[in-house]
């Protein structure tokens, strides 16, 4: 029993001088008189505390996410009094905020980096002369398609890193801010999540590709093509989607001969006929625009 008050003394010595330590930082005193925390209940939290000075530190002049240096990218331990409680969250800074509010607004885009997720028509580059027809393009299906839902896609074909999905995007980030669902999904991708979503929600994702107000094929012809993802996946999609008249769009480093062409070779054999199939789906589904230009990418 005396052992057991020696040890309780020794720790609330350690808590004390653990806390004093800390208190030599200002900006551990300036959390602290912000949380109007009082001294006997803060020093059990010391090391909790200095952990979410050291973030918000951190975040002082972080330029973004992908500097960010916390444990948790994008996120701060920060505390809260919840009556005789602290407890500590993990708080969205800006640059997440900003991020979050961007996905919550935009498109559901699945394999896309974040310039296209971002992709707003505004900030489309006007300049570049073998984009206006796909530009012009993308303005008139804006104002058309608020009167008319089921006007054609767009088949936008080219060389590579042109901006061809970040000029689809940005139409679909506009309309997605005015209650419609649009979807981005790469094309190759695609077909690898659906092969792992066998048994479970295969035939939900389908249906979403199938279903959806406006749908994005993404880099089609980049694809190891098979008759299961040729004849099931796409052609049932593209099927759907035509006699619902819903519009649909592509991306293609392939033009559509080229296309067709590649989707008539499989590892195994070479359908022409299955292929012109699914080519003639996509001219009922799509109007036509080839850009070449330089890559944005660099």
């Amino acid at each position: 029993m005396k052992i057991e008050k020696f040890d309780n003394r020794n720790l609330i010595q350690d808590l004390k001088k653990n806390y004093h330590e800390a208190t030599k930082d200002p900006q551990f005193i300036k959390l602290i008189n912000k949380l109007k925390i009082k001294e006997e209940f803060a020093m059990k939290h010391t090391s909790k505390l200095q952990r979410s000075v050291c973030e918000l530190n951190n975040c002082k002049n972080c330029p973004g996410l992908d500097k960010c240096k916390n444990p948790s990218k994008g996120y701060i331990y920060y505390p809260r009094l919840n009556g005789n409680i602290l407890v500590f969250d993990s708080i969205a800074c800006k640059y997440k905020q900003e991020e979050i509010s961007i996905d919550e607004n935009s498109s559901k885009m699945y394999n896309q980096p974040l310039a296209v997720r971002t992709a707003n028509m505004k900030d489309i580059d006007k300049k570049d002369k073998n984009r206006v027809e796909a530009i012009k393009w993308i303005v008139n299906f804006y104002k058309e398609y608020k009167n008319n839902k089921h006007i054609k896609g767009l088949f936008l074909h080219g060389s590579f890193g042109c901006g061809k999905t970040y000029l689809i995007a940005a139409l679909f980030n506009e309309l997605a801010k005015e209650g419609y669902e649009p979807i981005i999904y790469h094309y190759p991708r695609l077909l690898v999540d659906l092969k792992e979503s066998f048994g479970s929600s295969f035939d939900k994702k389908m249906n979403e590709l199938m279903e959806c107000d406006l749908l994005l094929l993404d880099d089609i012809g980049a694809e190891s093509v098979t008759s299961w993802s040729r004849d099931e996946i796409l052609s049932t999609i593209l099927q759907y989607r035509m006699d619902e008249k819903l519009p649909t769009f592509i991306t293609s480093n392939l033009n559509i001969e080229e296309l067709e062409n590649h989707l008539a070779e499989t590892k195994d054999s070479v359908d022409k006929v299955k292929s012109k199939r699914i080519i003639e789906r996509v001219k009922q589904l799509t109007d036509d625009i080839e850009i070449i230009s330089v890559n944005r990418r660099h």
